[in-house]
C-alpha cells in the first residue's frame, strides 16, 4: 500500500510477464533427476519433468497408534492418497489445505494458536475477495480513502480514482484465518490444535517425514506428544518458522511489526469509517511506514522497522503522538508485535518439503504487503502438488514441488524486486519521504498505483503520461535532496514504554 508514491509499482506485474524470457534461470533446461533431489536453492530452476520409477504398491500400517506409512519412489502409483502435513494454519497454511483435501489428498493442518491475533494492518485487495470467495462479513470495512502524510506533516488525499464499487478491505486476522481453516476443515482437512516441534526425514529418498507434534486437541495448557508419518511437508508456520529451520532454508531480514489496538469515542471512530493513514518519516521508521487503520469497532496504531528493532517502542509513540488529535481518549484494548520477513529465504524446497507465505518470506518491501501473497502462494504449492500426484494418486518428488517455485518466481520475481529498490529510495531519509508524498497528489499515479494493488494486474499506461511522471520523480527527489542538509530530525514520543503481549 505503501507504493501509492509511484507507477513504478504498478509497472512491476507488467514486467513479470517478460521476467521470464530475461531471466536465465527461468529458461533452464530440466536436469537429471539426481540433481533435483540434490538441489536446494531457492530460485526455480527447472521445468520439472516427471519421471516414473517402477516400484512396489504402498501400504500404511498403525503402530501404538500413530499414522505411519512405508517407503514410496517417486511417480509411484499409491494404493491411499497422498498424504501432506501443512504446519501452520494461517492464510498460506489454510488455503494450502483447502486446495489440498479438495482434490482427495489426505490433509492434516496443524495449528496451535487457533485464536491468534497477528499484529496486521489487515489490508486486502480487492481482487482477493473474488478470488478466494470470501464473504461480506469478512470485511470489518471498506477503506476508499488514504491520507499520506509526510515528516512536515503535509497531507496528501488518495482515493479519488476509485469507482464506487472499488476498495480496500480491511480485516481482523483472527477472523479471516479462522474462517479460511473451518473451511480448509469442511472441504476434508483434518484441523489439529497442535504445537509442531519437528519432523525426522526419511531413511533414504522413499520413505515418509514423521512429524512430532504436542496435540492440545483435548484442551488444558499441557500438550500430549504425538506424532503422524506423511508423504509432502509443507512449511506455512511464519516467520519464524520450525520447518525451515528443519531443511536448513537460510537466514533473513526480518522486521519487528508493533501494534496497539486502540478503542475510540464513537465520534472519532466515524472519521475513520473508510479511511486509512499512513505517516512516514524519522519518528516513526527509519524504513517503513506508521499506519492507523479501521477495524470494526476500533483502529490499529502501528509501525514497523528492520534497521532500528530496540527503538520500535519510540517508533509506536511517535505514531501515537502524530495521530494524538484524531485517536485521543481512545483505551487500549491490545498491545502485539511479531516478525515480518524482508525478503524471500535462500532455499524454500528440499527433497518433499517446500516453504509458503511468511515462512518463505513472501511480504513485500515499501509496502509491507502479507495476506494475498500468502494465501496465493499456498494455493499455487497445492495446486503443483495435485497436478504431480495426479489429485493423490501418485507418489511426489523436489521436482513437483519445484514447479510451484518456478511459477512464483516467474509472476511476482519483478513485483519484489522493484518494491525493494522502491523502498530504499523513498525511505532513506525525510527529504525523500516528502518527495514521496508530494509524488502521491497525481491522478495518474494513484490510478495506476490501485489498479495494480487491487487487481494484481496491469492496464498499460499512456506512454506520455508515463514521461511526465518520469520528469515529476526526478524533480522530486532533486527538491528532496536539496532540502536534505537544512532537514531538521524529530525527536521521540515520551510516553512510558507498556508491556508488550507477543
Amino acid at each position: 500500500m505503501a507504493a501509492l508514491g509511484t507507477s513504478a509499482y504498478a509497472k512491476t506485474i507488467h514486467a513479470s510477464k517478460t521476467f521470464e524470457h530475461t531471466c536465465p534461470l527461468a529458461n533452464v533446461n530440466s536436469r537429471q533427476i539426481s540433481s533435483l533431489r540434490a538441489s536446494t536453492s531457492s530460485a526455480s530452476q527447472f521445468t520439472g519433468q516427471r519421471v516414473t520409477f517402477k516400484a512396489p504398491k504402498c501400504q500404511t500400517s498403525r503402530k501404538a497408534g500413530t499414522l505411519s506409512v512405508r517407503a514410496v519412489k517417486d511417480g509411484a502409483v499409491l494404493d491411499r492418497p497422498l498424504r501432506v502435513a501443512v504446519i501452520g494454519g494461517g492464510p498460506s497454511g489454510a488455503c494450502t489445505a483447502e486446495t489440498l483435501a479438495q482434490s482427495g489428498i489426505e490433509t492434516y493442518l496443524l495449528e496451535r494458536k487457533m485464536d491468534n491475533c497477528k499484529p496486521c494492518g489487515g489490508a486486502i485487495p480487492l481482487c482477493m475477495i473474488d478470488e478466494f470467495d470470501l464473504p461480506a462479513d469478512i470485511i470489518d470495512r471498506k477503506v476508499t480513502k488514504m491520507k499520506m502524510i509526510s515528516p512536515s506533516n503535509r497531507e496528501v488525499d488518495v482515493g479519488k480514482t476509485l469507482s464506487e464499487t472499488e476498495y480496500i478491505g480491511m480485516c481482523r486476522r483472527e477472523v479471516l484465518d479462522d474462517y479460511l481453516r473451518q473451511r480448509a476443515k469442511k472441504s476434508g482437512a483434518k484441523v489439529i490444535n497442535s504445537l509442531f516441534m519437528k519432523f525426522e526425514r526419511p531413511q533414504g529418498e522413499e520413505g515418509p517425514y514423521k512429524c512430532h507434534f504436542n496435540n492440545y486437541d483435548a484442551g488444558g495448557k499441557v500438550g500430549k506428544p504425538d506424532s503422524i508419518e506423511v508423504d509432502v511437508v509443507i512449511g506455512a508456520d511464519g516467520a519464524n518458522s520450525r520447518v525451515a529451520k528443519e531443511i536448513d532454508a537460510g537466514e533473513y531480514d526480518y522486521a519487528i511489526a508493533f501494534q496497539e489496538r486502540i478503542r475510540i469515542p464513537d465520534d472519532k471512530m466515524d472519521y475513520y469509517k473508510d479511511l486509512a493513514e499512513m505517516y512516514v518519516g524519522d519518528d516513526v521508521s527509519p524504513d517503513f511506514y506508521g499506519w492507523v487503520f479501521p477495524k470494526y469497532d476500533h483502529v490499529a496504531v502501528g509501525t514497523g522497522t528492520v534497521v532500528n528493532k530496540t527503538a520500535i517502542k519510540k517508533y509506536q509513540q511517535a505514531t501515537r503522538d502524530r495521530s494524538k488529535a484524531k485517536t485521543e481518549g481512545g483505551k487500549i484494548i491490545r498491545v502485539e508485535a511479531h516478525p515480518i520477513p524482508e525478503h524471500p529465504r535462500p532455499h524454500r524446497c528440499k527433497g518433499r518439503v517446500a516453504l509458503v507465505g511468511d515462512a518463505a518470506g513472501y511480504v513485500t518491501k515499501c509496502s509491507g504487503e502479507g495476506i494475498y501473497f500468502a494465501a496465493k502462494s499456498g494455493r499455487m504449492a497445492a495446486e503443483a502438488i495435485v497436478a504431480g500426484s495426479q489429485q493423490g494418486k501418485r507418489m511426489i518428488g523436489e521436482h513437483d514441488l519445484r514447479v510451484y517455485l518456478d511459477k512464483w518466481d516467474k509472476k511476482y520475481w519483478a513485483t519484489y524486486k522493484v518494491l525493494d529498490i522502491l523502498q530504499k529510495v523513498f525511505y532513506r531519509s525525510n527529504p525523500a519521504r516528502e518527495a514521496f508524498v508530494e509524488m502521491c497528489e497525481s491522478d495518474y499515479v494513484q490510478k495506476m498505483t490501485f489498479d495494480s494493488y487491487l487487481y494484481k494486474t496491469v492496464v498499460p499506461g499512456n506512454p506520455l503520461d508515463d514521461a511526465k511522471l518520469l520528469i515529476q520523480t526526478v524533480g522530486s527527489l532533486l527538491r528532496g535532496n536539496a532540502l536534505r542538509a537544512g532537514a531538521k530530525s524529530v525527536s521521540f514520543g515520551s510516553r512510558n514504554d507498556e508491556k508488550v503481549a507477543v
